[in-house]
């Protein structure tokens, strides 16, 4: 039945449909991840925050990134890609609104409910690309993929321009707005039916039909029945089963912590250091991010055109190698200026078309490496280990600098190279374990995918039977 999915050059209006749920779905959960970079830049001076308690409230959200991505995306493998869709962008929406309420110098609020946030976040991005890859043929599904994560800088560039906009005073207007993500739940209830793979592989092959036909705007009885060949055969996910394919846990979990710890420790530190390093004003600083978004933009743009010029490993090393190098300069250039302008800023902004950009790559190479009935877990597994950068990107470069020290527009910090070439070498990392290790999916269907890994793994017994039915 899937073959006649992948034989498809063109998407059809349902599957845009499903498209623009997870893109509206990615774009709004990082605005709500990301708004807290801009509301910390409004409170270094009046709370008197040391870079320790800041570095605790960021990192906060990325240790519940990590249980999330790991529970929610062993539930999506267990009841379904959609339900647990809807679950995950009300707990982050409900969340960020619960911000609102946060008490004057309340840190210890703010980071617990920025755990919560996170909890939501890191569940939402382990579903949402594999339920969109799984409605798509092979041909599209690099590009897809990369798309879904293309919107991710425009809702931090929202945070920016609403950072932009608001008063000093009114930093908690931006965590009330945070609420409104809760209506895609709607969407995703008349858009999103369940995945049809991943119905086949419950043994529901009827509602697999039905489901497929909506996404090709079909009559059901056009399709043939599915059977166990069309997505495998009906195996219990198992979380230990993971360890059975160990270069696609290399793979994807080393690959996903040098990316993140990289991208999150500046993205969530460099407004602060705006303020700090090149003496302007929260607005201003929160103004000077959407050039690196824009940047980033572009750059998963590129990156998703990319994944499928060039294949997922050459794609995967360029963007480790490009971000790690720029990012490292940037550190060493914190304090120079190209014509009157800030040097750092310039060349973030470029770095982040790596860095940032890079992440049409990281996500959805995240789950095709994965067999279907681990897709999300797997998927959900890489995504909480690479979680750890949360924190230790952050933490890092808190410790680096001096977490005792308060953040004050005073002097250029010394330190600053140094946590840039931390920040850089995590990106290095990720580029070699992509490029010298990665598994090549471009261009294969996720039967071929599911066979190859089954084989290399050594599950000759599920081969046999995919074969056989």
């Amino acid at each position: 039945m899937f073959e006649i999915l992948d034989r498809r050059t063109s998407l059809t209006g349902n599957q845009l449909k499903i498209l623009a749920a997870a893109i509206i779905g990615d774009a709004l959960e990082f605005f709500d991840y990301f708004l807290i970079g801009f509301v910390l830049a409004f409170l270094i001076g009046p709370w008197k925050l040391t870079f320790g308690q800041s570095a605790t409230v960021l990192m906060s959200s990325g240790i519940g990134a990590i249980i999330g991505a790991y529970s929610w995306g062993w539930l999506a493998d267990r009841v379904g890609r959609r339900k647990v869709f809807i679950g995950t962008v009300l707990n982050f929406s409900i969340a960020t609104g619960l911000l609102y309420f946060t008490p004057d110098n309340g840190w210890v609020y703010l980071s617990v409910m920025r755990f919560f946030v996170g909890l939501g976040v890191g569940g939402l991005y382990c579903v949402d690309l594999p339920l969109v890859q799984e409605f798509m043929p092979s041909s599209k599904r690099g590009w897809v993929g990369g798309l879904v994560t293309c919107v991710i800088p425009l809702g931090t560039g929202l945070g920016a321009v609403l950072g932009a906009s608001v008063g000093s005073g009114d930093w908690r207007l931006l965590f009330a707005i945070g609420v409104l993500p809760a209506v895609l739940v709607l969407l995703v209830r008349l858009w999103v039916p369940e995945s049809p793979r991943w119905l086949c592989r419950q043994g529901r092959y009827e509602e697999a039909r039905k489901s497929l036909a909506w996404a090709l705007q079909m009559d059901p009885s056009a399709l043939p029945m599915p059977t166990a060949a069309d997505a495998g055969p009906i195996i219990k996910s198992n979380w230990l089963d993971l360890f059975k394919y160990p270069r696609s846990l290399l793979v994807s979990w080393l690959g996903n912590a040098g990316a993140q710890t990289g991208v999150y420790g500046i993205t969530l530190w460099v407004p602060s250091l705006f303020v700090l390093l090149l003496k302007v004003t929260p607005q201003e600083a929160a103004k000077m991010m959407i050039l690196l978004t824009v940047f980033g933009f572009v750059g998963r743009i590129s990156f998703a055109y990319f994944s499928e010029l060039m294949g997922r490993r050459n794609a995967g090393g360029l963007l480790g190698f490009g971000a790690g190098v720029l990012t490292i300069v940037a550190g060493y250039n914190y304090d120079t200026t190209i014509m009157g302008v800030s040097a750092f800023w310039l060349i973030l902004a470029v770095g982040y078309f790596f860095a940032d950009g890079g992440f049409a790559i990281v996500g959805p190479y995240g789950a095709e490496v994965w067999p279907s009935h681990l897709r999300t877990s797997g998927m959900g597994s890489a995504y909480g280990f690479g979680g750890i950068g949360k924190i230790i990107g952050p933490v890092g470069l808190a410790l680096i600098v001096g977490s005792g020290n308060y953040l004050k527009p005073d002097v250029p910090l010394p330190q600053i190279p140094l946590a840039f070439i931390y920040l850089g070498c995590w990106f290095l990392m990720a580029g070699a374990v992509y490029y010298f290790f990665g598994l090549e999916t471009r261009g294969k269907s996720i039967e071929q995918i599911d066979r190859e890994l089954a084989e290399t793994a050594g599950l000759s017994t599920a081969a046999t039977a995919v074969r056989r039915a």
